[in-house]
């Protein structure tokens, strides 16, 4: 098709480097504050760089950092466990060209990233690597970059999911409240409930519903685009096959190497985690730390030893090393959004325009175009939540179709911004120019879904 061609050439002319790309977009947030929020004067740009400088160094923030790097690491770690292993090489198994794999893909990788964004994202980004190895190995043919596109599919579907934060973060109790501290509206703040349930968001069916529909949509997009791109390869280095040559060892290395020390560390982690968490986690509440938490246990308990453990380790922080460092730039972008009132300011002009019922679709595009500039759900839904909460109780718009509103725009530009992707480009070997023709498209796909939701809910 020539549409997709154009777009293929558009994204790989006009696309930097993810990291390049975060500096663009700073440079553009700075300049956009200083010319519609500021005063013209010296002293506004002083501002405009310490709401950065303090917004890039942010406390909260930085623990948010750790806590989405552990995240993505221990889901890393996990996949590489032998037993996670054993089940990707079952499922590669199964595949034996480009349909099959780019239907294995998605529909996996949706799936699992459902019920954790980062595990979802980690296990698609395995699971390319592992089909590209296999189609060399093999000799059937496929388009890397397109399976690619659908190994980071989970991240259009993750915020409507179990680990989605803003519909965990209103189902805890105070938390809508606690949004509205100091406001002045004390009859708005009195009449917002104490928590909005995630049977009414999460688990609502309409939102089950559009995810099933996306689940068919998706893998069915990427098939016709399969049908007019060809065949596109990546050259991957070989395999390193490891020796199985014995290794003496000796010393305080046998206990790195120990399965029974691993056994009895990885079972007092488990039992940790039921003790501090089994209430919460009955309840269906879940929280960053418990997820990490609990992840850590699996790792220690799936892999051989200490010595495999920390040999995934290894692997694993090297592929989410690009986020690492760009986590400051973008937390700079929304210190400066969020001091300048930008953030406010374009939600209040889309809530300002908006009627019943087209304020969840205002909210929706909102949402969609500042993630583009803070690619952070939480961190997002921190600054931008009490418009969206305010707004849909002024319209007396149901506040469960507000937060998902929300969700569906942050998430849907995902797959325009390649941030959450660099632990996938590092795994699998791609750059953001190769997968985003792919993801643009599939971005427009899901838009039709989560608007249509919208307008007949």
């Amino acid at each position: 098709m020539k549409i997709t061609r154009f777009i293929e050439f558009g994204f790989r002319k006009i696309i930097p480097a993810p990291f390049t790309l975060a500096v663009l977009l700073s440079f553009l947030t700075m300049s956009m504050a200083f010319l519609y929020t500021g005063d013209g004067s010296t002293s506004s740009m002083i501002n405009i760089l310490k709401f950065w400088q303090e917004g890039m160094w942010d406390p909260a923030l930085l623990v948010f950092a750790v806590q989405m790097m552990l995240i993505l690491v221990l889901g890393h770690v996990l996949v590489l466990s032998r037993p996670m292993a054993w089940l990707t090489e079952r499922l590669i198994s199964l595949i034996n060209g480009n349909t099959s794999a780019i239907i294995m893909v998605s529909v996996s990788t949706m799936l699992v990233a459902f019920f954790n964004w980062g595990l979802g994202l980690i296990f698609g980004a395995i699971m390319v690597r592992k089909i590209g190895e296999a189609a060399k190995e093999r000799g059937f043919k496929i388009n890397y970059p397109l399976i690619g596109a659908a190994g980071y599919s989970g991240l259009m579907i993750w915020h409507g999911g179990i680990s989605g934060s803003a519909p965990l973060k209103v189902a805890e109790p105070g938390h809508v409240s606690g949004l509205f501290t100091g406001y002045k509206n004390e009859s708005l703040v009195s009449s917002l409930p104490d928590a909005i349930s995630t049977d009414t968001t999460i688990f609502a069916d309409w939102n089950l519903i559009a995810f099933s529909i996306v689940l068919i949509i998706v893998p069915g997009l990427l098939w016709l685009l399969s049908k007019n791109t060809g065949f596109n390869t990546v050259d991957l280095p070989e395999k390193v096959k490891e020796s199985k040559k014995s290794l003496k060892i000796e010393g305080a290395e046998k206990l790195d190497r120990s399965r029974w020390l691993k056994l009895i560390f990885g079972l007092l982690l488990f039992t940790a985690f039921f003790v501090s968490y089994s209430s919460d986690l009955f309840n269906g509440k879940l929280t960053p730390n418990m997820l990490n938490f609990f992840m850590l246990s699996g790792c220690i308990l799936l892999h051989r030893s200490f010595h495999s453990f920390l040999k995934a380790l290894d692997e694993a922080i090297s592929g989410a090393a690009g986020i690492l460092i760009q986590f400051p730039l973008y937390f700079g972008i929304m210190g400066i959004m969020k001091e300048t009132g930008m953030v406010g300011d374009i939600a209040a002009f889309f809530s300002s325009i908006a009627t019943e019922t087209t304020l969840p679709l205002f909210t929706f595009l909102s949402a969609g175009l500042v993630n583009i500039f803070v690619p952070s759900g939480g961190g997002q839904w921190a600054i931008q939540g009490p418009i969206v909460l305010e707004s849909a109780a002024n319209l007396g718009i149901p506040l469960n179709k507000a937060v998902m509103a929300f969700a569906y725009g942050d998430q849907l530009t995902n797959m325009l911004q390649p941030f959450w992707a660099l632990p996938l480009l590092a795994i699998t070997k791609l750059n953001a120019k190769d997968i985003l023709p792919y993801t643009f498209i599939l971005m427009l796909g899901g838009a039709v879904v989560y608007i249509c939701t919208l307008l007949l809910i």
